[in-house]
């Protein structure tokens, strides 16, 4: 048994996928030109007066309710102050002590356990610029194209207890919030950023450690990794009769270490005030209803569908449901080749091996569930064989060509003339003596061989039924 307990709490920004910004009609796309999409009002001149985005209101309000969150009636915008390069207000305007959305949870599997998170809050703020630094020299250039950017902070309760649990929260989490469809959730881009607070306490205790901030874990590996690093150097400080200081840590990805960045800062270091140029946000319960029927079904609620209709594993179903994408792809297909298991061995054998090599979804793909269905097809009427299927899946998957197309082009269609597979057969059973005695003297596993002879003669396009029971035939 450990000698001390973790304590995890995680603070989320997930950036919106709003047209403009939060108070400013700038575009939100990504990486354009820097400082291309500014204006007086994102860059905080003199005179200018911010206008909320509904459409950014509305989109926190999804965000709360798929967390399980209350929607308080009123919710108002407060100005937090520091100073920070990329910040050129010296100020941010966010939520303090009446946000958007408040006391939700969120579930999720962590070996065959459900556990819930508590979820604090959410809040609406816009997001910071970003600075550029150079490898060369010492300087740092602001991009302020970032600033303004619609943002929602999602902060859990510190009822997180290992990083596995961390980890599993954040793919849960974003999971939940792709369903909805107000964010791409993209790690890379910057679109889903973590930040983690963490402490240890002696096993058995009520009172929490002194607890560490994490910042700059870009994926989710790095968030267990970090949080695994921070849990030991913790125990280390201890056990060497130290204290833990509550301070900002930043993660080192190529180093695999934490490192001191600042002091931790409080609420009160912020000198949070009402914003005076923003009026109070009143929510009407109409609206709020309005929002809450306009939310697909969930990951979970359709796990258990496609348990309960289609037959699916539990595995399987939480693989396909955890991306939006995937389950949509799969119930397209579903619509053109009723097999629902064949279906979901393809997506999670090779389709999930290549996605998972290149990083990317399969939307993001040349593959049509149209094209996946002619594919299963083509196997289950046997004018291709499963080897085969990869071959044409390969080309399917790089060019987008139908599967029809590819096997006509590369002459790949199956053998299944018995005559022409007897002749393969003899040919086997001649040239591999060894392995016919062997079969002969019980050694079951002798038939695969020979099997696998008969389709590396044909190219793979031998019936490999048809070669089995020939060969069985042949040597019985």
């Amino acid at each position: 048994m450990s000698k001390y307990e973790t304590v995890i709490g995680l603070e989320v920004h997930v950036e919106l996928a709003t047209a403009t910004k939060i108070f400013c009609s700038c575009p939100t796309e990504f990486g354009k030109e820097p400082n291309t999409h500014v204006c007086p009002v994102c860059l905080g001149l003199p005179g200018s007066l911010p206008v909320l985005n509904k459409r950014v209101v509305e989109f926190a309000i999804k965000a709360g309710l798929a967390l399980n969150c209350e929607i308080p009636r009123f919710a108002k915008f407060d100005r937090k102050n520091y100073f920070y390069p990329d910040l050129p207000k010296a100020y941010q305007i966010s939520q303090y002590d009446l946000p958007i959305a408040l006391n939700g949870y969120l579930e999720f599997e962590l070996n065959g356990e459900t556990k819930r998170v508590g979820i604090t809050r959410v809040h609406l703020e816009e997001d910071a610029g970003k600075l550029v630094h150079s490898e060369f020299a010492g300087y740092s250039l602001a991009d302020y194209n970032r600033t303004g950017v619609p943002l929602i902070e999602i902060v859990s309760e510190p009822d997180l207890r290992s990083p596995e649990e961390a980890k599993a929260y954040l793919e849960k989490l974003k999971s939940v919030i792709q369903y909805t469809g107000i964010s791409d959730v993209k790690m890379e881009e910057g679109s889903l950023r973590c930040d983690a607070n963490v402490s240890i306490m002696p096993a058995g205790s009520k009172e929490f450690g002194t607890r560490s901030e994490i910042k700059n874990m870009n994926s989710f590996k790095a968030v267990q990794r970090g949080l695994a690093y921070e849990v030991e150097r913790q125990k280390e400080v201890l056990e060497a009769g130290g204290i833990v200081v509550q301070e900002t840590r930043r993660w080192d990805e190529h180093k695999g270490i934490t490192y001191a960045m600042r002091s931790k800062e409080e609420a009160h270091d912020y000198r949070y005030f009402p914003d005076p140029d923003l009026v109070p946000v009143m929510v009407e319960p109409v609206w709020v209803e309005e929002i809450r029927q306009s939310l697909p079904e969930m990951p979970d609620a359709r796990r258990k569908r496609y348990i309960s209709e289609w037959g699916l594993s539990e595995y399987d179903a939480e693989v396909i449901t955890a991306s939006k994408a995937m389950a949509d792809f799969f119930e397209a297909t579903l619509e053109e080749y009723h097999d629902a298991k064949a279906v979901a061995n393809s997506l999670m054998g090779e389709i999930l091996k290549h996605l998972n090599a290149q990083g990317i979804e399969i939307h993001e793909t040349k593959l049509t569930p149209l094209h996946l269905a002619e594919l299963l097809k083509l196997q289950a009427e046997g004018t291709i064989s499963g080897k085969i299927a990869k071959t044409v899946f390969e080309e399917m998957f790089v060019s987008g060509k139908k599967p029809a197309e590819i096997v006509k082009e590369q002459g790949l269609v199956q053998i299944s003339d018995e005559d022409a597979i007897a002749a393969i057969v003899a040919q086997v059973i001649a040239d591999n003596p060894k392995s016919v005695e062997d079969f002969k003297a019980g050694t079951e596993k002798a038939i695969g061989f020979l099997v696998g002879q008969v389709m590396k003669i044909s190219k793979g396009r031998a019936n490999p039924e048809m070669a089995n029971r020939l060969l069985r035939e042949k040597l019985q």
